[in-house]
């Protein structure tokens, strides 16, 4: 089952361009600055801010539940915000604080947290 959500993500990963010119270091910055207070410093959905949500951010390192959103899922969701991918309303939209390459590097960055506990 490990070897299957590994071939998915290579394949997720690979399938587009926008995975292959992504900046992993400049996405895990904005992951540090923009998604930890509330994903948690391990992407886990333990954040500083969970303490207060009725509804706990999504679990990043969670891989059965990551291979299932999309590239274009998950980069509408920080573009737009969870209520545009019918998630939480909690999840703000941060179009007005990064760029779409920046978001690019986040989503890539994202899918590097997802499998991380899955290769260790």
């Amino acid at each position: 089952m490990k070897l299957f959500y590994n071939i998915l993500l290579a394949c997720t990963l690979l399938s587009g361009s926008q995975a292959m010119a992504a900046d992993l270091k400049k996405g895990d910055q904005l992951y540090q600055a923009y998604c930890t207070q509330c994903h948690g410093i391990n992407g886990d959905g333990w954040g500083v801010n969970t303490a207060s949500m009725d509804v706990l951010p999504k679990d990043h390192t969670d891989t059965k539940e990551m291979v299932t959103r999309t590239d274009e899922d998950i980069f509408k969701a920080i573009k737009e915000g969870g209520k545009a991918v019918s998630k939480s309303n909690l999840m703000p939209n941060w179009d007005s604080n990064m760029t779409d390459d920046e978001i690019r590097d986040l989503v890539a960055y994202v899918r590097t947290v997802c499998c991380e506990q899955e290769n260790k």
